[in-house]
């Protein structure tokens, strides 16, 4: 298809990002001398991270891809029939849109016509995964926004006069304390008109704890590069001087929080020099640096999340296990 075709269908909104150099190195310092030590886990997507974790949906041990995938392909039918024609589908995390794929395509086949405004703070993730759909669709329009979710958020009202579909795919709400994601969801919900958008959500349920531990410490070690990235982006972006050989990954569900943690486990005492920072941070054998948490739901918390935010469940969907549902909510 010949550019100057893709490039009349898509447009990129590029905001000044909240995770810039300067607040990448605050938030190093604060996280690397606070008590438990912490790093935020929105560090790990740039370029590389964000390619480490498609790989990670790819391994046999991280179940909720296919789960929610199986759903998606199942039913995205009854989710494409609650829509208006001229509805927007805007993604938050967007990533490589492969699953958002099955609802534009089913919108296509549907109405057409469709125009998908993903989110993400990848722009180089953003603009390959953009004109691969573009490519491969016609009659797709793409308005992306690069942007961490609250600032994309607030482009979500470019085309306030159209209906909307806001997608938030792979329980990436379990990223957030519980807390944060009640008040995230509540900024969603006032996106939403009452009778007209729609929020499809994904939930990754509460299990097994054998079945979540290794979903996040798969035998290639993949997940494990991924919580390593974090390091290798200070070493890389603020002259870091972390030996990864001297730290190892740790994955483990702490059921009273209902939650898998990734940490990254000093081997020995050291001290670690970030030159940018013009400071040593020292490490005990075993202590640890708190990279994610996964927050995992059951049927009661999604209810009572939508009774919180002004949302109600309009339907929901589960895979042929039981291990994921996507829930599809309305402004009440």
């Amino acid at each position: 298809m010949p550019e100057s075709s893709i490039e009349k269908r898509f447009s990129m909104i590029s905001t000044e990002p909240l995770n810039s150099e300067a607040n990448f190195a605050k938030d190093v310092h604060e996280g690397l001398s606070s008590k438990p030590k912490t790093l935020p886990s929105i560090y790990f997507y740039d370029y590389q991270g964000s390619l480490l974790f498609e790989e990670i949906c790819r391994l046999p041990e991280y179940y909720l891809t296919r789960a929610e995938s199986e759903i998606l392909e199942t039913y995205r039918d009854e989710i494409i029939n609650h829509l208006e024609k001229d509805t927007q589908l805007v993604e938050l995390g967007s990533g490589s849109s492969i699953k958002t794929q099955l609802i534009i395509e089913q919108f296509l086949d549907e109405y057409k016509k469709a125009h998908y405004s993903p989110i993400d703070i990848s722009k180089k993730m953003l603009k390959n995964s953009s004109y691969s759909l573009l490519n491969r669709y016609s009659q797709l329009h793409i308005t992306s926004v690069a942007a961490e979710y609250n600032e994309g958020l607030k482009h979500l009202n470019l085309e306030n006069d159209k209906a909307k579909l806001i997608i938030w795919l792979g329980s990436s709400i379990g990223n957030f304390h519980p807390d944060e994601s009640t008040e995230f969801v509540k900024q969603l919900s006032q996106q939403l008109e009452p009778q007209r958008d729609y929020c499809l959500i994904g939930f990754d349920l509460r299990k097994d704890r054998k079945i979540l531990e290794q979903a996040y410490d798969d035998a290639e070690g993949i997940t494990a590069q991924f919580n390593f990235n974090i390091l290798t982006r200070i070493n890389r972006d603020l002259g870091g001087q972390f030996d990864l050989h001297n730290f190892r990954h740790l994955a483990r569900y702490n059921e009273d929080e209902g939650r898998v943690e990734m940490h990254l486990v000093s081997e020995q005492a050291q001290q670690v020099f970030i030159r940018q920072l013009n400071n040593h941070y020292q490490f005990e054998t075993d202590e640890t640096i708190h990279t994610e948490n996964s927050y995992k739901f059951s049927q009661s918390q999604i209810d009572n999340l939508a009774r919180q935010t002004g949302l109600y469940v309009h339907q929901r969907w589960f895979d042929s296990q039981n291990l994921f549902t996507l829930v599809l909510f309305r402004k009440v």
